[in-house]
């Protein structure tokens, strides 16, 4: 079977990219397929800029007529040299499958097939077809994660010239991933924004990656659990500067608060302490543990329930009167931030 693992393609492009003709990109990161596609065709040896020895078609291109791409495998090009035959946008078409499986073995070693696939599961006829035939090869491309996202950084920042802090990197890290182009574009936004200094700080990520919303979010909803409310004002800021609403932050901290009441019930059912029950919490992350677990310490259930009810009238005031709805949101945060941060200094 000729299958690459997600991990295992620049060790392959580096040392053996010459043992196969055919090549089948695919996988749920549309940005990593074209990524790769694109070194593939680099390494091919064809002129990119030629239009004889580049061959570009699209999954259309074939719909009527099955037996295109064995025509362009097996024509013979006009002025000799490398060619290529690059074909993108392809399903788990049954025809196109019938091709590669009678194609894959006799395809000359000036030729290069590049096909760019989505997502394609295990089984599926197009699949099958290149991992079976011996000329052919299987390249999934799935969505980066962990060493693959810092390895990401790691390169763009470098070539930038720009270091970056522990907890920039962090923060990053999380705002990366789902797909290559989009990660790269947002690394390269990044650089340029931080252009006229030498390091990265978690400032820069949150006001120049595309999840800085999010991350705010995040922001707001901890300095509301642990009582601050110049953080809070600073991630709101950072929130309307990026045209989210607030109402979008009102809505995370009642989930948060609903979250923290489940916990401090099974805190008292089970004498465990605050630090025990949020180690064994698995969907918080390990950043935002420490503010959850100070709350978790200071609220009571009757206080929990108070705040609950406090935002669900929020929610309901906002809904009559959507034209004051930042405002609302604002105010409210605002009164439980308050109410957390007396508990806090108590």
């Amino acid at each position: 079977m000729a299958q690459l693992k997600a991990h295992e393609f620049d060790r392959y492009l580096s040392s053996a990219a010459g043992r196969h003709r055919l090549f089948l990109v695919y996988g749920p990161d549309r940005g990593l397929v074209s990524e790769r596609a694109a070194r593939l065709a680099e390494r091919s040896g064809a002129d990119m800029q030629d239009p004889f020895s580049v061959i570009r078609l699209d999954a259309d291109d074939l719909r009527g007529d099955p037996g295109r791409l064995a025509d362009e495998v097996n024509a013979i090009g006009l002025f000799g040299g490398a060619r290529l035959i690059w074909l993108r946008g392809a399903g788990n078409d049954r025809s196109l499958a019938t091709s590669v499986a009678a194609i894959a073995d006799g395809i000359s070693a000036d030729t290069t097939v590049i096909i760019e696939a989505g997502e394609l599961k295990k089984g599926a006829t197009l699949r099958k077809a290149a991992e079976d035939a011996p000329g052919a090869l299987a390249i999934p491309c799935y969505a980066d994660e962990g060493r693959d996202v810092q390895a990401l950084i790691d390169e763009e920042l470098a070539s930038a010239g720009l270091r970056i802090t522990p907890g920039a990197r962090e923060r990053l890290a999380e705002a990366l991933g789902g797909d290559r182009l989009a990660s790269r574009g947002e690394l390269r936004k990044l650089a340029l924004y931080c252009h006229a200094g030498d390091q990265i700080t978690e400032a820069d990520v949150v006001a120049s990656v595309g999840d800085a919303a999010a991350l705010s979010v995040d922001d707001a909803v901890d300095a509301v659990l642990v009582g601050d409310a110049a953080a809070l004002d600073t991630a709101l800021q950072r929130i309307v500067a990026s045209k989210t609403g607030i109402f979008s932050v009102l809505l995370a901290c009642l989930r948060q608060f609903q979250a923290l009441d489940r916990l401090k019930t099974e805190m008292t059912a089970s004498g465990r302490s605050a630090s025990q029950i949020v180690a064994s919490a698995r969907q918080i992350h390990f950043r935002r543990r420490p503010a959850v677990e100070a709350a978790l310490s200071v609220w009571q259930p009757h206080a929990l329930a108070q705040a609950l009810d406090h935002m669900h009238r929020a929610v309901l005031e906002m809904r009559r009167r959507p034209e004051l709805e930042n405002d609302i949101a604002r105010q409210s945060l605002m009164a439980v931030t308050a109410r957390s941060g007396r508990k806090t200094r108590t």
